[in-house]
């Protein structure tokens, strides 16, 4: 066989010669660009150029802090490819996390979106490493920034060959993306991805999600979350019709205007999204659906009514997925196999509410909670989650301390909780911290939550564990009622409801109405700060009765 390298130059090349006339769509809120892969390749061409005239070396990190749109796509591929490191910065991250990884990534350049360059501003002297800000900008205007030196990046990349030489004999192993994981203790913990591993990503999840040329994918997952869950990749291999959304990803207006008038056939997206949507739908939303396939959800579970109600409804199938930043981040798809196309409606969704099966080309085990032995696929042993594979991260960049604590025996400890029934779908359970044990017996925070998100008048739920003398631990619910509900919902209206749902002693003696629960810099319900801010109050009430 062939030394070949895997590298992310392959895609970028090839969808570019075999596929010159797909179109990549940006939407802005004064219009919608457009241009070809063609297009696309010669600027993502001028971009490394640029680099390259600038002093990039390889393995030097720049950073982006930007929206989803063409530009952040031809950093993407320009600069991997052409022998740097793109450290994607999540832009909802805290001022003090922005300071940190950005100064021990190192990074020698920041490009920043025109619509979020003033997030940068405050804090700006208190970055080491930054040489030069660079202005990704559909305006073609210079703001006025106290950012120095900075250009525009059309305006820097003008002038350079269309066709730049990407090195093809490099080794598969090098670094081409770095993404900080968002710490919920302590600092966040770089990963880097290499070439091969995001190669081999995007070949086992591009064919378990049947993904074709003739798709077209609307990238709502933020490209600075985990690569967009990698699906830039996989739709740049298959040379596919994409479409950024920018600031429209959190308008759900927007959104389905773009997927009816765009033809999007799949799309992938955290809970938040989903249940956004769902409830536009449910007031009545225009929309146009039958375009699409499939989307896919992850970041935590759905709740089951979410996922029914989309397809007997609304005529979308919503499947679950399940990762982290450390495996690049597909482990698990919730896709029935093809002997269970034969079981009926309600079967199906039953397999589409777990977090799936593990995607060709890892491992995956279960770690049993009680005997420390592999749990068994019965879809009751409970245990930690612990994965292996190609595409996996096998430590944390400059963080020896940590990565030992994490990746042991060449496996990678994730502190998920889970169960795999007979047929390998994996069921998340709990976070390891977020699991509470009530009189010796374990109660899963998600399956409660998404019980309680079943009742009509609820439109978001998160559970955290209560301290309790008789008990040990209890569950308190914290609830942000549908606006028609607000004023009438009861604690004991999802008390009732939830007796036939869950085991007696699941169901609260505390549920807190809240008017939205915060949300971490990735979507997810934030149950650090719910543990902050109302487990004390209800201490506190508790204390007084």
């Amino acid at each position: 066989m062939m030394d070949y390298p895997l590298l992310l130059t392959n895609f970028m090349q090839h969808a570019a010669k075999y596929y010159p006339g797909k179109e990549i769509v940006s939407v802005y809120a004064t219009g919608t660009f457009r241009y070809t892969y063609a297009d696309w390749y010669k600027r993502t061409s001028q971009l490394a150029g640029a680099l390259r005239a600038f002093g990039l070396q390889k393995g030097d990190r720049v950073a982006s802090f930007s929206l989803n749109n063409h530009r952040h796509l031809e950093l993407y591929f320009g600069v991997p490819c052409m022998g740097g490191v793109l450290h994607t910065l999540n832009i909802r991250l805290s001022v003090e996390h922005l300071v940190y990884i950005i100064n021990h990534a190192e990074d020698r350049i920041l490009f920043i979106d025109e619509d979020v360059y003033f997030l940068i501003e405050p804090f700006k002297d208190q970055l080491k490493t930054v040489e030069l800000y660079v202005i990704l900008s559909q305006s073609g205007v210079m703001p006025q920034t106290t950012l120095s030196p900075v250009v525009l990046y059309d305006d820097w990349i003008k002038g350079y060959p269309e066709d730049y030489d990407f090195p093809v004999d490099r080794d598969e192993n090098d670094p081409c993306l770095i993404c900080y994981t968002s710490a919920t203790t302590g600092d966040p913990k770089g990963v880097v991805y290499s070439h091969r591993g995001l190669v081999l990503h995007s070949f086992s999840t591009g064919f378990t999600m049947g993904i074709q040329e003739k798709d077209c994918a609307l990238h709502i997952v933020p490209m600075f979350h985990a690569n967009a869950w990698g699906a830039p990749f996989v739709c740049t291999l298959c040379g596919m019709k994409q479409v950024l959304p920018g600031r429209q990803i959190l308008d759900m207006a927007s959104l389905c205007r773009i997927i009816a008038e765009e033809k999007v056939t799949f799309s992938c997206g955290v809970p938040t999204i989903w249940i956004m949507l769902h409830n536009y739908l449910e007031q009545g939303g225009a929309h146009d659906f039958s375009c699409v396939n499939n989307f896919f959800s992850g970041g935590s579970a759905l709740p089951r009514h979410l996922i029914e109600s989309f397809e007997k409804k609304y005529g979308v199938i919503l499947s679950q997925g399940y990762g982290a930043t450390e495996t690049s981040p597909v482990v698990t798809l919730s896709i029935p196999k093809s002997y269970m196309q034969k079981l009926g409606t309600d079967e199906k969704i039953d397999i589409r509410t777990t977090a799936g099966l593990p995607v060709p080309g890892l491992d995956v085990k279960l770690i049993s909670l009680e005997t420390g032995k592999e749990a068994r696929m019965d879809g009751k042993d409970m245990g930690e989650i612990l994965v292996r594979g190609p595409w996996i991260a096998g430590e944390y960049y400059k963080n020896p301390q940590q990565s030992a604590v994490t990746f042991k025996d060449r496996w990678f400890h994730t502190g998920d909780i889970g169960i795999m029934n007979p047929e390998g779908y994996l069921t998340l359970v709990d976070r390891t911290k977020d699991l509470i044990k009530s009189a010796g017996e374990w109660i899963s925070s998600i399956d409660l939550e998404n019980a309680i998100m079943g009742f009509s008048g609820v439109l978001e739920a998160a559970v955290i564990s209560l301290p309790d003398v008789k008990w040990q631990e209890r569950p308190l619910a914290c609830v942000v009622p549908r606006p028609e509900a607000a004023k009438t919902i009861t604690k004991e209206d999802i008390q009732n409801y939830l007796k036939d749902k869950v085991a007696k002693w699941w169901i609260p003696d505390e549920i807190v109405f809240l008017q939205e629960l915060p949300k971490t810099s990735v979507g997810k319900f934030d149950k650090k700060k719910l543990r902050a801010t109302v487990l004390p109050e209800v201490l506190k009430n508790r204390d007084k009765a």
